[in-house]
């Protein structure tokens, strides 16, 4: 689906990167995987439907943009998002608090 003039895949529900596995009104980002260099809603939608090379963002990498802001289409660097505080930096819309839970299947740590 093509989300704010990026491409995400996976079982992608809405326009702000929804998912069939986090569908609550926070979740709205995406990732950009690592391995595969594309943008999922959740480590469940790679799974089901990436590379099948899962590999999280090195840390010498995280200035590069890999987190993709459903509300307005802004991509923030790995240390923009963790740095965030679970809002977007650009359009100040909320982010699900939870997915900090789950940054070990996207960054190194």
């Amino acid at each position: 689906m093509k989300i704010k003039g990026h491409d995400v895949r996976g079982s992608v529900l809405d326009e702000e990167t929804r998912c069939a596995h986090y569908h609550q009104e926070m979740d709205r980002i995406a990732i950009k995987f690592y391995c595969c260099g594309t943008y999922y809603p959740c480590h469940q939608c790679h799974e089901e439907d990436g590379c099948g090379k899962m590999q999280v963002w090195p840390k010498e990498k995280f200035d590069e943009k890999a987190v993709l802001c459903g509300g307005c289409g802004h991509e923030l660097t790995v240390r923009e998002y963790l740095a965030c505080e679970s809002a977007c930096p650009s359009c100040g819309v909320a982010f699900n608090p939870g997915c900090r839970l789950h940054k070990h299947f996207y960054f190194e740590t």
